[in-house]
C-alpha cells in the first residue's frame, strides 16, 4: 500500500459516476466498466477521492481497482441488501473507517421489478485521513437515492427519496459538526432546487457545487414545466454540459439515443452527434456537496478552508471498440482548494463545533407532514387489502384440501391441490408483506413524521413572531 502523504494536501480531486453496471441487465457491462477503471486512470488532473454507483459486482470493482490502485491504493466495496449497494469510494489516502448507512425507507418489496428495496439502499460512508494534522480528516458520503419512476409530485416514491434525502442530510451534518470537510456524492436522482435537494442544503452546511459554478444553471430538462417557466430557449448539447451540468438523458449519450442511431452503433458504425443539437431531455441528476467551515488556528488566523476552484461534467468519451457512451450518466467532477495547508496551525478549538441552525420555511415542512399522512394511509389500505388476501387464500388453500376428500376423479384431485398450494402460497407472500415489511415501513414513516415536527417546531421557535401566532404543533 503506498504511504500516508507526508503533509497535508491544499488541493482535492473528486469524482463521482453512476456506472450502470446492472449485471445481466447492462450492455457491454465487463467492456464498460474495465474502460471506465482505464479513463479514470488517464484522467488529467487524476482524482484524489471517487465515489461510484452501480457498481453492482465485485468482478468490476476488482477491474476498476487493478487500473486505478497505483495512484487510488484505498478503496472499499460496499455490502448491502440482498444483491449489494453498489456502492463504491476511491481513495488516494488510508480509509480509516467506514460503515454502510441503510436507508428506513427505501421502496417496497413487491415493487421486484425496480430492484430499489432489494438492493438496500443507503449511505456508503468513509473517513478519510487526508494528512498529519487534525483537522485533517475528510468525510465522504456516497449514496443513490431511490429512483423516480413518474414526474413529480405524482411520483409513489417522492415520500421515500425526501426520506433519504433527509437521512444523509443528518449524517453530512454531524460530521461538520466534527469539524471536518464533509463531502457528499452520487447519483440523487433529483433536479436541483426540488424538495429533496432544498432539504440537504438546509438541514445540513453542505453546497452544492454546481450551484457555485454555475448559479444560473438549469432546474431540470428543458422540456420540464420548471424550466418551461424561466423562459429560456431549449440549449444545445455542449450547452448542457458546460453550464447546465447535465449528467443524464443527454443526446451525447448513446444509451439515450433512438433507435435508428442504436442499430447503427450495433452494426459497428461511429455514429457521430453534433453537440450543437438541441438537447431537451437532458438534466442533472449526479451531484457532488460539500462544506467545509474557517476555523481561527492559535494566531487568530483562519485555516483550513475548502474552497470550490473548478467544477465539469467528464466522461463523456465512448468506448474505443464498442463506439457506445461509458454509462448511462456521465461523471459530475469537482477541484477543492485549500487556502492555508501549514498543518501546524491547529484549530484553537478541540470540541464539536456549533453549526448555525437553518430550516425551511414551515410550509414546506406542512408539505412534507401532508406527504408522508398521505402515504401513512395508502401503506395502511394497502396492509389491510393484503393481509384480507392472505385470509382469504388461506381459506380458499383449505377449501380446496376439504374438496380433495369428495373428488370423482384423480385428475380433480390434483388441480385442487394445485390451486390449493397457489393460493397458501401467494397469500403468504401477501401476508407477510402485510404484516412485517408494511408494519416496519410505517415504522419507519412515523419516525421520519416525528423528526419533521420537531424541525418545524425549531423552525416557528427560530421564526419572528408577530402578536397572536400560535407556536403549538400536534
Amino acid at each position: 500500500m503506498a504511504n500516508s502523504q507526508p503533509s497535508s494536501p491544499s488541493t482535492l480531486r473528486i469524482l463521482s459516476l453512476n456506472c450502470w453496471g446492472l449485471k445481466y441487465f447492462a450492455k457491454h457491462r465487463n467492456e464498460r466498466l474495465e474502460e471506465i477503471g482505464t479513463q479514470i486512470a488517464s484522467a488529467n488532473p487524476l482524482p484524489d477521492i471517487v465515489g461510484l454507483q452501480e457498481c453492482w459486482t465485485q468482478q468490476d470493482y476488482n477491474a476498476i481497482r487493478e487500473k486505478t490502485r497505483h495512484f487510488l491504493p484505498y478503496g472499499k466495496f460496499y455490502h448491502s441488501g440482498i444483491f449489494g449497494g453498489g456502492l463504491v469510494i476511491l481513495s488516494r489516502w488510508p480509509i480509516e473507517e467506514s460503515n454502510m448507512v441503510r436507508y428506513p425507507l427505501n421502496g417496497r418489496p413487491a415493487a421486484f421489478y425496480r430492484g430499489d428495496w432489494y438492493v438496500g439502499k443507503g449511505v456508503a460512508c468513509a473517513r478519510i485521513r487526508i494528512g498529519p494534522g487534525r483537522r485533517d480528516v475528510t468525510e465522504v458520503f456516497c449514496t443513490h437515492l431511490h429512483a423516480p419512476y413518474e414526474p413529480e409530485p405524482f411520483d409513489s416514491y417522492i415520500c421515500h427519496r425526501t426520506a433519504q434525502a433527509w437521512e444523509i442530510a443528518k449524517l453530512m451534518r454531524g460530521a461538520a459538526e466534527r469539524g471536518h470537510l464533509v463531502i457528499g456524492l452520487g447519483d440523487f436522482n433529483m433536479v436541483p432546487l426540488s424538495l429533496a435537494h432544498r432539504i440537504i442544503e438546509t438541514h445540513s452546511p453542505v453546497r452544492d457545487i454546481w450551484r457555485i459554478w454555475q448559479p444560473n444553471s438549469s432546474l431540470g430538462a428543458a422540456k420540464d414545466t420548471v424550466e418551461k417557466k424561466r423562459g429560456l430557449p431549449i440549449p444545445n448539447a455542449a450547452f448542457n454540459l458546460t453550464t447546465n451540468g447535465a449528467t443524464c438523458d443527454s443526446a451525447l449519450n448513446t444509451w439515450r439515443w433512438n433507435e435508428a442511431h442504436k442499430k447503427r452503433l450495433k452494426k459497428g458504425e461511429n455514429v457521430i452527434v453534433d453537440p450543437s443539437v438541441l438537447d431537451p431531455n437532458a438534466k442533472r441528476l449526479d451531484y457532488i456537496f460539500f462544506s467545509s467551515g474557517s476555523h481561527h488556528g492559535s494566531s487568530s488566523e483562519f485555516v483550513s478552508e475548502w474552497k470550490l476552484e473548478a467544477a465539469n461534467v467528464g466522461m463523456t468519451m465512448r468506448h474505443p471498440t464498442l463506439h457506445c457512451s461509458l454509462s448511462d450518466h456521465f461523471s459530475v467532477e469537482a477541484t477543492l482548494t485549500r487556502g492555508i495547508s501549514d498543518s501546524s496551525q491547529e484549530p484553537t478549538n478541540s470540541g464539536p463545533w456549533v453549526l448555525p441552525d437553518s430550516y425551511l420555511p414551515v410550509a414546506t415542512y406542512d408539505e412534507i407532514l401532508t406527504m408522508i399522512s398521505k402515504y401513512m394511509l395508502r401503506e395502511q389500505i394497502q396492509r389491510r387489502l393484503r393481509l384480507a388476501h392472505f385470509i382469504f387464500q388461506f381459506s380458499l388453500s383449505i377449501g380446496c384440501l376439504i374438496g380433495v376428500w369428495w373428488s370423482p376423479h384423480n385428475y380433480v384431485s390434483f388441480v385442487l391441490m394445485f390451486i390449493s398450494t397457489l393460493s397458501l402460497s401467494t397469500g403468504v407472500i401477501d401476508g407477510l408483506m402485510g404484516g412485517l415489511f408494511v408494519g416496519s415501513e410505517l415504522r419507519a414513516l412515523k419516525e421520519f413524521q416525528w423528526e419533521v415536527n420537531n424541525a418545524r417546531a425549531r423552525a416557528m421557535d427560530a421564526a419572528p413572531r408577530g402578536p397572536g401566532v400560535d407556536k403549538e404543533i400536534t
